[in-house]
């Protein structure tokens, strides 16, 4: 009697407790990785105000190109506005018109150099783009094999629930038949309760997974949830650790922008000594003289520059040497994070193919064996219940922690390649 109200009490709990499963509102998308990633790279928000840079950056090589304007002015001198009057006795005047134009002559190589700044710099902003694309990816593979775990570990619990589900039934007819007592079809009942919750909470998790998946794409709250379809990757080939360390060296886009960015530093450098040297300007003026006598035209030419006795641009020339050696110093420190970020992907994956083989060679086997011997045994009333609850729950503990190697093994060769900078869009 006690058991039947436990049972009663716990349907009731569970029937109140049970989620709404986003996945089954909103609808899902089903998607290869290779898809999800594509999507994310068009749509990832982050992704989107990146790529701005690549804009702000060809802006800039187009002010790099322009020239100096010239200046013209036009010049009335002389004139009799206040109604002085011009006359002999005053001898005031004559009015004079003018125009002048003026024009720089950029010395030091100031347009080039700009250039090559503006130019280095666009470099620089296409590989950060690129080590944006490398990061974006890698989160989508990660939740990716999260939501493929999820899946795997929901129809172990469906699984599950459908071997007490039978285990159930033939307890049913073993009662009608007098062949079981009642308490013990109360037993098999709560158990399937929880293996009902269970996979309750398996496809919640999995409707999280798909929930932060399509976030990573770029979708809103109400857009239609992705699904990932495939399976698992799986590499038997094991890498050589000095091998991708080489071509992380050559392949990381982070690295490779602080290269470019030492090639740009260079160039500011160069560009802030060509501003220290003085620019000339020339001008043309042709002047008009509206006389008594008469009137009379002229044309002069002009000579200017400044005189570089203060500033030369001593300030700004410092400054960029200093950045100079700030770029080499973080490009160390950079290489030296590359390689640690290499060697830890690399005992991530040693660690997980280790655990991944050791379950497959010595636990999966004997976990199936032990649940069909105690089930069999069940049914034959050779075994209690609480044995073959405890095979069944060995057997999932066993299949989940078999899921589990699957997805960190996956997950170390997409981390893998993501340090080295392999496959990147």
């Amino acid at each position: 009697m006690v058991l039947r109200v436990a049972l009663v009490f716990s349907l009731c709990i569970a029937s109140a407790a049970q989620p709404a499963a986003p996945g089954g509102q909103r609808g899902l998308d089903e998607y290869t990785l290779s898809q999800a990633v594509s999507e994310a790279l068009e749509k990832n928000l982050g992704l989107l105000a990146e790529k701005y840079r690549l804009g702000i950056a060809d802006a800039r090589i187009a002010t790099a190109r322009l020239r100096p304007n010239p200046v013209l002015t036009a010049e009335g001198d002389h004139l009799d506005l206040l109604g002085t009057g011009y006359d002999s006795v005053n001898n005031a005047g004559p009015p004079e018109y003018s125009l002048r134009t003026d024009f720089v002559l950029e010395r030091g190589g100031k347009r080039s150099s700009r250039i090559a700044t503006a130019e280095s710099a666009k470099g620089v902003a296409e590989l950060e783009l690129l080590n944006a694309i490398r990061g974006v990816a890698f989160d989508v593979e990660g939740a990716a094999v999260e939501v493929l775990l999820a899946k795997s570990n929901l129809a172990l619990a469906m699984e599950n629930l459908s071997a007490l589900h039978e285990i159930v039934r033939v307890n049913e007819l073993r009662l009608k038949s007098g062949d079981l007592a009642e308490v013990e079809l109360l037993r098999v009942q709560l158990a399937e309760l929880q293996f009902e919750n269970a996979v309750r909470q398996a496809q919640l998790r999995l409707d999280a997974a798909r929930a932060r998946l399509s976030l990573i794409l770029g979708r809103n709250r109400t857009a239609r949830l992705v699904d990932i379809v495939g399976d698992l990757r799986r590499e038997t080939a094991p890498p050589k650790l000095e091998d991708l360390l080489a071509e992380a060296h050559n392949a990381r886009p982070d690295l490779r922008a602080l290269r470019q960015d030492q090639a740009r530093s260079l160039a500011e450098v160069k560009l802030q000594i060509a501003q220290g040297k003085v620019d000339y300007t020339i001008g043309t003026e042709y002047r008009r003289q509206q006389g008594l006598a008469g009137t009379g035209n002229s044309l002069g030419f002009f000579f200017s520059t400044s005189l570089p006795v203060f500033n030369r641009n001593q300030g700004e020339i410092a400054r960029a040497t200093q950045e100079q050696k700030q770029i080499e110093a973080r490009l160390r420190q950079a290489q030296a994070t590359v390689e640690n970020e290499v060697e830890v992907a690399f005992l991530q994956y040693d660690n997980a193919r280790a655990i991944l083989d050791r379950v497959e060679r010595t636990m999966l086997a004997k976990a199936r064996d032990v649940r069909q011997i105690t089930e069999f045994s069940y049914r034959r009333g050779e075994a209690t219940l609480i044995e073959f609850l405890d095979a069944q729950r060995a057997y999932n503990d066993t299949i989940q922690a078999y899921n589990e190697a699957r997805a960190e093994f996956a997950k170390s060769l997409y981390a893998i390649d993501a340090a080295v900078g392999r496959r990147t869009p």
